[in-house]
């Protein structure tokens, strides 16, 4: 295929970088009046359009028309596969009640954790491939799908099975978390030990029998697991292959960063309630710091700071958090605008966070998030816009003309 008319090609990454770092974020690189050409399933060259190069007339052809080409969304956090949804708790949030509140009522993960018990695994199926497609609609290319409402060993496979089949329908690349350890099932209510004893013990050997997840992942906050419950998972997991993400400080300074960061975590995630012992310790790190606004919008915490991460040198990347209680949204585009508008980064930081850092925080930056030659041919055509930062400016208007995944229109 080969993309005329480009007004904007923005995400150029001559150098096959992998992921960006503090103030390497600040920079994008771009090209007016642009060519792209793929080869299958990956990026084959670019460049102006006074070099436009000569067809063989076997070649589809595409204007632009003055659109952008950016590379797609990477959203290295989500929990999509979950059964119905969670509106009634979102009017107790309208009438006062906190996020720990809700929980403490038998609400939040154990209200999803019984729907989706009573859930059929196609169903589940069904109803996760709905958001599936919405979320390669909105731009999506590459996601991390989590598991964690199922809480006992039957279920937690379901999902991940569910996971396993989205990723073998949808040219989206799917990367799998087991998250078992996302909150104690109601069985094991006042014995969050023997839960945790189980999960290694059984649980992590039947995930790892079935290859179902990449990575393992802990929630490691006030009120879910502690820090050593944490460590006991993460080395079990180690035992198996699955490297570590963590859910961290999202409630409170829960020691969830030093924790990861001490057992090689690929990401921390969350990450509202840190100070600056934690912002040193990622900065020296491999560890991605992954903030989730749109967790922050929908719960009214405090935003993740992105801006002293960044200012810090650490590598920071956004992601939409989607699920069914804290974060109902898989839009990238709104994410990158509350990037920029509550955590303060310029257009460009805010982009690169949902690119090609997005994609570091799933081990799969040499593949995706920028335009470079041999990477994924994961591309989103804009509608014409004036500036680049008309895309986080006007959060509201409809901005995707085209969508390509592996090279191929999505519909």
């Amino acid at each position: 295929m080969l993309i005329s008319n480009i007004g904007l090609l923005a995400g150029i990454d001559s150098e096959h970088r992998t992921c960006l770092r503090g103030n390497e974020m600040s920079t994008m690189h771009t090209l007016q009046n642009a060519w792209l050409r793929t080869d299958g399933e990956v990026i084959h060259s670019w460049g102006s359009m006074d070099t436009f190069p000569s067809t063989d007339g076997n070649e589809e052809i595409t204007d632009a028309a003055g659109g952008m080409v950016m590379p797609a969304f990477c959203d290295s956090h989500t929990h999509i596969v979950y059964a119905g949804s969670r509106e009634g708790e979102f009017v107790d949030k309208i009438h006062g009640l906190s996020y720990e509140e809700i929980a403490r009522r038998g609400g939040g993960i154990l209200n999803s954790s019984d729907r989706l018990r009573a859930t059929s695994e196609n169903e589940l199926y069904t109803q996760s491939m709905e958001r599936a497609r919405e979320i390669m609609a909105m731009g999506t290319g590459c996601v991390e799908i989590k598991s964690g409402y199922g809480l006992s060993i039957d279920s937690e496979l379901k999902m991940l099975r569910v996971t396993a089949r989205i990723a073998e329908s949808v040219p989206m690349k799917v990367k799998s978390t087991f998250l078992g350890a996302h909150a104690v099932g109601r069985e094991y209510a006042g014995r969050q030990q023997d839960y945790v004893d189980m999960l290694c013990r059984e649980m992590l050997p039947a995930v790892a029998a079935e290859g179902l997840a990449e990575f393992v992942d802990v929630f490691c906050d006030e009120g879910f697991f502690t820090v050593d419950q944490t460590a006991q998972i993460l080395e079990h997991a180690a035992r198996y292959g699955m490297r570590p993400k963590i859910h961290a400080n999202e409630l409170a300074v829960s020691g969830g960063v030093q924790t990861g960061v001490a057992h090689g975590a690929l990401s921390t995630d969350h990450l509202e309630r840190i100070g600056q012992e934690e912002i040193d310790l990622l900065a020296k790190s491999d560890t991605v710091a992954t903030l989730l606004p749109g967790a922050s919008f929908f719960l009214g915490m405090p935003y993740g700071p992105a801006r002293s991460l960044i200012d810090s040198g650490a590598t920071v990347a956004l992601a939409s958090d989607y699920n069914p209680g804290s974060s109902p949204s898989g839009n990238m585009r709104m994410v990158m605008s509350l990037g920029c508008i509550k955590m303060k980064l310029t257009p460009e930081e805010a982009f690169n966070a949902v690119t090609i850092n997005g994609a570091a925080a799933m081990d799969c930056g040499a593949d995706y998030g920028s335009i470079a030659t041999g990477k994924t041919a994961n591309l989103i055509v804009t509608r014409p816009m004036p500036t680049f930062a008309f895309l986080p400016y006007a959060y509201a208007t409809p901005f995707i003309d085209r969508i390509y995944l592996k090279g191929q229109p999505v519909t």
